[in-house]
């Protein structure tokens, strides 16, 4: 490796960009609900709460109670109408029950012609993301490139940074094509 302040600033900014990608790979996944209760479902849901929009995880408590059911317990029970308000909106595909003190989502069994929609999802999303990965090794290798050719790089030290960049990205492909396999054997397993 070439001790470089340019080079290394390209490598920190490769693996911040290929974090990225990785990270947003599996919130995507975390938000595609595979027959189980998962919490993660709500994580972007916004109710309005005192006039204002509000975070649905900052209003309540959300536990799972069994396999196929999350138990919605807000701290201030006036907000139930407008927690369940907002899961109708938010199209998750799941109608809220309300007792009057908690909201229960009880998530239907998936059908198998749904799981593998879900799957051809997944492979679509991991998909982009090794596109993502991609990009960034062509930006990372032009930028080796201009390096190069303004002699701020030697052949050799050219070389071996692309062959590094390409360890790097490789390495992010293998781990996308885990984080794929296990979302979909997630979504298979009745």
């Amino acid at each position: 490796m070439v001790d470089s302040e340019k080079v290394e600033e390209l490598f920190l900014t490769l693996d911040d960009k290929l974090d990225k990608t990785v990270a947003v790979l599996k919130d995507t996944f975390a938000s595609i609900r595979a027959g189980r209760a998962n919490p993660h479902i709500l994580d972007k849901l916004q109710v309005e709460a005192y006039g204002m929009m509000s975070p649905l995880q900052q209003l309540g408590n959300i536990a799972v109670s069994d396999a196929r059911c999350l138990v919605i317990s807000p701290w201030d029970k006036s907000l139930l109408k407008a927690i369940e308000k907002a899961i109708l909106a938010s199209n998750i595909g799941i109608t809220p029950t309300n007792d009057g003190t908690v909201i229960r989502l009880v998530f239907p069994e998936l059908t198998e012609e749904r799981r593998r929609d879900l799957v051809k999802q997944v492979r679509k999303t991991g998909e982009e993301a090794k596109v993502a990965v991609r990009n960034n090794r062509r930006e990372a290798m032009e930028t080796v490139k201009k390096m190069k050719n303004g002699k701020e790089l030697s052949e050799d030290e050219a070389k071996n940074c692309e062959i590094d960049i390409e360890k790097e990205i490789t390495g992010r492909i293998e781990e996308i094509d885990k984080i794929v396999a296990a979302k979909e054997k997630e979504l298979l397993t009745v």
